[in-house]
Formats: C-alpha cells, structure tokens, sequence
C-alpha cells in the first residue's frame, strides 16, 4: 500500500518519532532562493532547470546588494509551512498531498527542492532552499510527515471515499424528492383555488349554498391554511379572497417536519465542500511522494551561492 503512494531512498532511515510530527512539527532554519513554476509534477531534470534558474536569478540580486531572505521551515503531518523567522508570519503552506517531489543535492549538502502544486493556481511550484548542511535531513523529514499523513488519512477515512460519494449522491436525491413534492403540493392547492371560485362564479346570485369541501382519497378533508370563514363565500356572491401563497410558508413535509438538510447537521456530518477535498487528498496521495539524492551544481556558477 504504502509503495504505491511513496517512494524514498532504500538506505535511509526516518530522522523523527512519529508523534514528533503528528503532535508537534519539526523546525529548520534556512535560505528562501525562491519559487518558480515547473511544468511537471516530478523529475530530476525538473527541479535541476528549476535550481539553476533561481541560483541565476539570486546571483543577480545579490551583486545588487539584496541578501537571500532567510525562513524557518515547520514540517508535521499537516503540511510544510514557510515562515518569516522573527514575526512567525506564514508565507507558504504547502499541504503534504500537494507535494510530489523533493530531492536534494547529492554534492552539495545545502541545496534541497520540492515540488508543490498551488491550491489556488493549481500549477506546480518548485521551491529552492539552502540550509546549513542538512537538505538530506530536511527531504527525510518530509518523506517522513509524507507518510504518516498518508497513513492517518487512511485510518480516519480515506477508505470511505467512495462511499461518502453515494452518501452525498443519496442527500442531493432527497433534496430534489422534497422540493419536487412541495412544488406538487402547491399545484393541487392552486387547483383547488380555482375550483372553488368557478363553484362560486357559476352559482346563481343571492342563492349560493355552501358545498362541503372536496376531500381526498382518503376521503379526508384537504388541509387549508384559511379559516372556514374565508372559504365560504360571500352573500352578494362575491368571490372570496384570494388564498396567501405557500412559498412564504416554512416547508415542511406531510408530517409537520422541517425538510432534511444535509449540510446543517451535527458536529459528525461532513460540510458541503468536504468531497471534493477528500478527492483532492485521495488524488494527491496516490500519486505519491519521491525523494530523490541528486546533482544540481553542474558549473562552477552553481558551487557558488
């Protein structure tokens, strides 16, 4: 199970314990070269074009006098996050199901990547750091948070994926059956409106009698919000008033019930937007984790950063 959705280096071992990550998080310190869009989820070559290009780009800023901004990395089971060191402020939040490349440099002990895909722009993102001799580590680190939130995804419902769908398949079904109900109900009582003022129109003036109510099959009398006054009508052979509109009624069903709602339940219901996250994750971790030891310095340009 675990081979499908994450692959890592045969001769390394996990850097943390498990509740370390699952608790807590794990802190670096390092150097933000930057971010740059890639146009595939994984590859060596990938992140290698996506190294140089920022190596490049910061070696321009720098001759210019600009610093390598410096952040503080906090990886756990929830994700890796980006921040500012001293204010704490986050600048990026990669979700561990988002990412699905991280390698660093078998040369160069300080350079690390990883590929993540943007939840808003949905492209791939290759973020470069340098740290103090300790990529290997941060990239275990990651494959490790990697696969323990892929373990408690599955453990706490990633199984069920499928059968939330039909769950929520079922709601929207409910949903349609009620309002198509309520819809029919105001047809018949339109109908029986109109029933009654052709029984009236057509009744000779000054000798109406009053006709008891159509009943249904059943042979009950069909429940009216008017008052038995209002539906008798007049002497003068006036129509009667016309019968207030059950849209601005409550909907309720035949029993006296407020309609079912499946997304204004209790604390153990999932919220409307929950499937298609679930999808997302289930999307995420299945196409897995790579960690990858490569080279990214290949000139003299790349050893100096």
């Amino acid at each position: 199970m675990m081979n499908r959705a994450f692959s890592r280096k045969k001769d390394k071992t996990w850097m943390h314990t498990p509740e370390a990550l699952s608790k807590h998080y794990i802190p670096y310190n390092a150097k933000f070269l930057g971010s740059t869009e890639v146009e595939q989820p994984k590859g060596t070559e990938v992140v290698r074009d996506a190294v140089r290009k920022l190596k490049f780009a910061r070696h321009i800023k720098k001759s210019e006098g600009q610093k390598i901004p410096k952040v503080e990395l906090q990886i756990s089971i929830y994700g890796v996050k980006i921040l500012e060191p001293k204010t704490k402020e986050v600048q990026h939040n990669c979700q561990l199901h988002r990412i699905s490349f991280c390698a660093d440099d078998k040369t160069d002990k300080r350079i690390f990547t990883f590929i993540c895909k943007d939840s808003e722009s949905n492209k791939h993102l290759c973020y470069v750091f340098d740290s103090e001799k300790c990529a290997e580590e941060i990239t275990l680190t990651i494959g490790q948070a990697f696969d323990l939130a892929y373990r408690k995804f599955l453990e706490s419902g990633g199984k069920d994926v499928e059968t939330r769908k039909q769950i929520a398949v079922l709601q929207k079904r409910i949903q349609d059956l009620e309002t198509e109900n309520m819809e029919l109900k105001n047809k018949v009582q339109d109908l029986e409106n109109q029933l009654r003022i052709t029984q009236v129109s057509t009744s000779p003036a000054g000798n109406v009698t009053p006709k008891s109510p159509s009943t249904d099959i059943f042979d009950m009398i069909p429940f009216s919000p008017i008052s038995h006054q209002s539906s008798i009508p007049t002497r003068n052979g006036t129509q009667p008033p016309p019968v207030p509109s059950r849209s601005t009624e409550i909907k309720r069903d035949l029993f006296g019930a407020e309609p079912f709602d499946p997304f204004n339940c209790g604390a153990g219901d999932f919220p409307p937007d929950i499937q298609s996250k679930l999808d997302e994750m289930q999307e995420g971790f299945k196409m897995g984790l790579t960690l990858e030891g490569t080279v990214f310095c290949l000139d003299p340009l790349d050893s100096r950063c």
